[in-house]
């Protein structure tokens, strides 16, 4: 993942209760069990009451249709998952980022049985993948692939085998990540690139996929990762892998792999040369333009182009694990989609795909908030229900619990949503769950679809750009009412369509649940286009207007600043400061989401400079808000939707006072102000998506 992990101490189990409980397990791995059961089938949002108003308003109207329920943890048991899965008798396998493996027996909670944890190895090293296969557990920690087997029946490992090793350099970011079991009994495994002020492969195979057979050859397969958080099959049996925001990399996305791909960061490109390479491009041959990542790799044979973009702060900001609906219709109307998780935002997300012309495409949307901690790892129980594994030490997340283990369950009831959407030669065709009001949905201003995409470079991530704003030209609406063709104008390979349904209604007259999707159009499909000439055009339906469209009206290509806020960012030093400022600032950053100080003192009315310092490995900001407004001014930041990367995530706001622009890793930004006349605890805070409830300070101002 993207985020920095805490110091090393910190990985280190120190507190009494722990030790008590090292105590105990060495003792014999006593079982533990869980007392008070309160708990017991009650529906929870997590600690929602930790979460903004608006995520929680959201994961309220999820809830009717998908319910979470806790799993309770035992006390002291720190459950930061790294790795999860299901054993033959539906009990669940957990790593542990602390480098413990348990066993979860009845994690469904049936009949008035409680679940029971006990201890299966521990002493790994941050394992973040876990498998279970034909008797064993396997794990990848950070150097290794490791098989771990019970011999003697006793609940325990007493056997550990390094299945092949791989070298490391130290740097804190080289997580590994798998296994993910093929057909023919071999493991994926994906490595992460270090970081030395921007993605580096340290070492051997960094930023790659490879094959491990069982009997431990380690085969390169595809390079070009940077954060290879997740890897899962989608319904056709095709290998997929989550990447998150970074340098080379927009935006959160996934992308179909297959042997000898390269899939954006050239970093892993370092290791072509070697003969067991599938790979024969070179870190030259990869140009450093800021052009569309599309339109680049259409001139580079072997590059792999995403299959759906998660556009970042909108879908999320941490991508992490993917998992295919297999369950037949017992999570619902979603048969044989992708569900993706979220670290960052707690949250998970459901992609349709289609393949076109050969290459894979898709469509992603919203589907479930309010999940405890950030969501990492996820499995389906043998009752359809989708356990999900959570942790977010180190790496901050919406849900503010450290780490949490919450089951997801479809309640019966039919959502409102856009099931599918197809591409057609002229636009696209939205399938719904539930009949549409035809009045309403064969009107075309009941929708609102534009453009966009993101800098391929070696900086990190990027604003969305050429953003533009397409013509509905025509719904036309199927005789069932499950089916609306869009005819759009104005179509674009290579780039993001977000398709906006909000005006549009069912039958029985509700809401879409989520009316936003967003469509990677790879390639645009041969066929029939629609013959507008021969469409009536009927005075638009008064009622076509119900909802709230996003008004996306702008093609602007660079990281800008709203005109009403350009006075609260000077990066010169005022020419009537003939003494230069009264106070000077310097503000850097620490893992885990934080500014380097909680507090900054100035007299009111005072010249002061402040130099903000991101020696962090992610995009942050400095915003000076009015007192008490930091979550206020997130959250305004957030609702900038795909125009914020553009506004430096600063919102027009009065609470707004003075900021900084987004600053990339390892850059420094100096502003200048006259501090408020009125003294307070003013605060400062940094809007980047997701940050704001927790990288706050105390700005304070006194006489």
């Amino acid at each position: 993942m993207e985020r920095q992990l805490v110091a090393k101490q910190d990985m280190n189990i120190q507190d009494k209760g722990k030790e008590k409980l090292r105590c105990k397990i060495s003792g014999g791995f006593q079982k533990f069990q869980v007392y008070g059961w309160f708990l017991l089938g009650m529906v929870s949002l997590g600690l929602q009451a930790q979460q903004t108003a608006e995520t929680r308003e959201v994961a309220a109207r999820e809830a009717d249709y998908y319910s979470i329920v806790d799993i309770p943890i035992p006390d002291g048991i720190e459950l930061e998952v790294g790795g999860m899965t299901l054993t033959p008798d539906g009990s669940l396998g957990i790593a542990t980022r602390r480098g413990e493996i348990w066993l979860v027996e009845n994690p469904y909670m049936t009949g008035t049985r409680i679940p029971r944890f006990s201890q299966f190895a521990a002493g790994l090293h941050e394992p973040l993948g876990l498998a279970y296969h034909r008797g064993s557990f396997y794990a990848s920690q950070r150097s290794e692939l490791t098989k771990m087997t019970d011999r003697n029946g006793d609940g325990r490992a007493d056997s550990f085998e390094t299945v092949v090793s791989w070298p490391l350099s130290g740097n804190y970011h080289e997580y590994s990540y798998g296994p993910l079991f093929t057909p023919e009994g071999n493991m994926l495994v994906a490595l992460n690139l270090g970081w030395i002020g921007h993605g580096a492969s340290l070492a051997k195979w960094r930023g790659w996929m490879l094959s491990v057979s069982p009997d431990g050859t380690m085969l390169p397969l595809a390079t070009g990762m940077r954060s290879p958080a997740g890897m899962g099959y989608n319904a056709e049996g095709d290998v997929f892998y989550a990447e998150n925001q970074g340098d080379w990399v927009g935006s959160g996305r996934i992308t179909h792999v297959e042997k000898g791909d390269f899939v954006g960061n050239p970093e892993g490109l370092k290791w072509t040369h070697l003969p067991e390479s599938p790979v024969s491009l070179k870190p030259e041959d990869i140009p450093d333009t800021g052009s569309p990542m599309a339109k680049v790799a259409a001139d580079i044979p072997g590059f792999k182009t995403p299959a759906v973009w998660l556009p970042h702060g909108l879908m999320g900001i941490s991508t992490s694990d993917i998992v295919t609906d297999k369950t037949a219709g017992g999570f619902g109307p979603f048969a044989g989609q992708l569900f993706v998780g979220d670290q960052g935002h707690s949250k998970i997300v459901r992609v349709y795909l289609e393949k076109v012309n050969g290459v894979y495409q898709g469509v992603a949307f919203p589907f479930r908030e309010g999940f405890s901690s950030g969501v990492l790892r996820m499995v389906w129980g043998t009752d359809a229900s989708l356990f999900v594994g959570m942790t977010s030490r180190g790496w901050s997340a919406t849900g503010k619990a450290p780490f949490g283990l919450q089951k997801l369950s479809w309640t019966g009831k039919m959502p409102f949503e856009i099931k599918t959407v197809n591409a057609q030669p002229d636009g696209f065709e939205l399938e719904f769950t539930e009949p549409v009001a035809p009045a309403i949905a064969g009107n075309t201003e009941s929708y609102n679809v534009s453009s966009f995409t993101y800098k391929y470079h070696h900086n990190y991530g990027s604003p969305v750009i050429e953003l533009e704003e397409l013509a509905v030209k025509a719904a036309l609406v199927a005789g069932d009412g499950l089916r609306v063709r869009l005819v759009v104008e104005g179509l674009k390979e290579g780039y993001i369509h977000e398709i906006n349904a909000a005006g549009v209604q069912s039958g029985s007259g509700r809401d879409l649940l989520h009316a936003v999707g967003y469509y990677t159009l790879n390639q645009i499909p041969e066929g029939e286009k629609v013959a507008l000439s021969e469409i009536d055009s009927s005075t638009p339906n008064p009622h076509a207007a119900h909802g709230q469209p996003t008004a996306l009206r702008t093609n602007e290509t660079v990281v800008g600043v709203p005109a009403s806020v350009t006075g609260k960012r000077t990066t010169t030093m005022p020419v009537s400061w003939s003494n230069g400022p009264d106070q000077t600032v310097v503000l850097g950053t620490l893992p885990g989401l934080k500014y380097d100080r909680e507090l900054i003192e100035v007299k009111a009315g005072s010249k002061v400079q402040i130099t903000f310092n991101n020696n962090d490995d992610m995009l942050h900001n400095l915003v000076l808000v009015q007192p008490g407004t930091a979550i206020e001014v997130g959250e305004l930041a957030l609702n900038l939707g795909l125009e914020g990367s553009q506004k430096n995530y600063i919102p027009d706001s009065e609470k707004v006072l003075f900021h900084t622009n987004i600053l990339s890793p390892e850059t420094s930004e100096t502003i200048y102000f006259e501090a408020p006349t009125v003294p307070g605890d003013y605060m400062y805070v940094c809007t980047f998506p997701g940050h704001a409830y927790v990288m706050q300070g105390v700005f304070r101002v006194s006489n």
